[in-house]
């Protein structure tokens, strides 16, 4: 009679590792264990844990966001009396009106407005168009160029505003001021090596195979970039939109520099100039004001923000 083998015996799991091939280092540890989850109690104080842990960082970003929006509505005597109420004793609306009228918020946030639209165009033109030279057709010396640009972020820019304000006040070759000229704003802007760095490094993640399909298919460099590559960066583009956005509504000296003219003044610096006995609450109702319209962006396109940030991390 044929006898029929045992099945062989598995050897016990090596030190470090558990059943399934997994080891420990790649086992998936948590803080609360899958264990204690499972019961009742653990569910209810993970719970309370996580909602004190939420509501404690919701508290901490928006209060301040709510102080400054209801003291514009307090009176000027309950605005500077101690202790300071946290509701309004007397909801006063008056100030933004204020604010919208005496301070000439129209005419700043249109200079704002225009500001920063065209540095934000010139810098997707120019910086996308250096990122894709540097990353995809690679020309001679390229990584020296890269560097010497990455290199001008270890300057501090409090000691380029000499030299920008000279090339600005008297334009080399053409001897053109272009102070109070949006001029003044839109081309120290272009010249961003952490947006231009940022743009080749997503460059650099997209394989070699889809550029080399869109040559066989006939598309030249600047189709490629055109209809390639430009939709395939649409996070990136979207994260490099928000810097520079942000670095020109927010920023403070050089507008101050570049518009002596406090009619071309962006918003930043005319709540500066025009605070000049302006009283406390209409003064803080102007900064409301002026900070609407980031907010404002930033709700809109923080799904393309977040996948922006994400982007950057995944590779090709």
């Amino acid at each position: 009679m044929t006898q029929i083998a045992p099945p062989p015996r598995q050897a016990p799991p090596a030190s470090g590792e558990r059943a399934g091939g997994k080891t420990d280092s790649q086992a998936v540890r948590t803080l609360v264990s899958p264990l204690a989850l499972a019961s009742t109690r653990g569910k209810t104080l993970y719970w309370i844990v996580f909602s004190a842990v939420v509501l404690a960082f919701g508290v901490a970003f928006l209060f301040p966001v709510y102080w400054m929006a209801s003291g514009a509505m307090k009176s000027p005597d309950e605005l500077v009396q101690t202790p300071p109420t946290l509701i309004p004793e007397t909801w006063h609306f008056s100030a933004y009106t204020d604010a919208w009228d005496l301070m000439q918020l129209p005419r700043h946030l249109w200079n704002t407005v225009v500001q920063a639209a065209g540095a934000w165009i010139l810098q997707l033109v120019f910086c996308t168009a250096a990122a894709y030279a540097l990353s995809k057709l690679k020309p001679a010396f390229g990584k020296v160029i890269l560097g010497g640009i990455l290199a001008t972020l270890m300057v501090p820019a409090q000691a380029l505003l000499v030299p920008k304000y000279l090339t600005i006040a008297d334009l080399p070759l053409i001897h053109t001021s272009l102070l109070n000229d949006p001029l003044g704003i839109w081309l120290p802007a272009v010249a961003n090596a952490f947006n231009l760095y940022l743009l080749k490094r997503f460059f650099d993640q997209i394989p070699r195979d889809v550029l080399e399909a869109a040559e066989i298919d006939g598309a030249g460099k600047l189709r490629t970039l055109w209809s390639i590559l430009l939709p395939m960066s649409r996070p990136v583009l979207g994260v490099v939109s928000i810097f520079a956005l942000v670095a020109v509504w927010q920023d403070f000296l050089w507008p101050l520099m570049v518009f002596p003219d406090t009619d071309k003044q962006p918003i930043s610096v005319a709540l500066v100039q025009l605070s000049q006995n302006i009283p406390l609450s209409v003064l803080i109702a102007a900064m409301v004001i002026a900070s609407i319209p980031m907010v404002a962006m930033f709700l809109v396109f923080q799904r393309h923000i977040i996948a922006g940030i994400s982007a950057g991390g995944t590779k090709g």
